[in-house]
């Protein structure tokens, strides 16, 4: 007898472990992954209880398309009870992370706007971004090398989509959505306020240098 394959009906109901797999994997997108992002919300019920059982809680955004998982806070009545921490959190950089302010900022600022849903910006953009907080009199090459690793480490981190560009053209980066649910409006409003004094500082640093040329 001839082997048949085996077709699961188009309407049966998604398996549970596939929707969580791929949360504790990542970040589940609409645009990726249409199927799996409808069968997500028909089941976020149950997919809250579920890891929640892990220590965990769904973030999900309908209007912009994203899902993850995040540990829950721990309640300090319940310190002897605490579950091991499943999603891992990362230390990052200082340029790192002043970059990926200054992209959530920007974010801010482009949504304001009223124009597109989408932000996309060029490596020499990005640059721009963080030129004027460094030294001055940096290397230029030297500058764009850093620039460039600092851009590779927020793509693996998913706050950053790498686009292909035309053909002779620099590399184009889509700041992905997502950054919003980790830098919220009061945490900018707060960065904005120590940005101010930062360059303050580093204005008079350089002014300083100026004087005991």
């Amino acid at each position: 007898m001839a082997e048949q394959d085996i077709e699961t009906p188009n309407n049966a109901a998604p398996d549970l472990s596939a929707l969580v797999v791929p949360l504790l994997k990542g970040v589940i997108y609409q645009e990726s992954d249409p199927a799996l992002w409808n069968a997500l919300l028909n089941l976020q019920g149950r997919a809250r209880d579920y890891v929640a059982v892990l220590g965990l809680e769904l973030m999900l955004d309908e209007a912009e398309g994203y899902a993850f998982l995040r540990s829950r806070t721990d309640d300090e009545d319940d310190a002897a009870a605490r579950t091991p921490r499943l999603v891992a959190r990362r230390p990052l950089s200082f340029p790192v992370s002043l970059l990926l302010a200054l992209l959530r900022k920007k974010l801010a600022e482009f949504d304001a706007s009223g124009g597109d849903t989408r932000l996309v910006l060029s490596r020499g953009e990005a640059v721009e971004l963080i030129r004027v907080f460094l030294p001055e009199g940096s290397n230029e090459a030297r500058l764009i090398d850093q620039v460039d690793a600092h851009l590779n480490r927020i793509v693996e981190l998913g706050f950053l989509r790498r686009l292909k560009p035309p053909a002779g053209q620099e590399a184009m980066f889509e700041v992905r959505r997502i950054l919003k649910a980790f830098i919220d409006a009061q945490w900018l409003a707060e960065f904005d306020q120590r940005l101010d004094a930062y360059k303050a500082h580093l204005l008079e640093n350089r002014q300083d240098n100026r004087d005991n040329d």
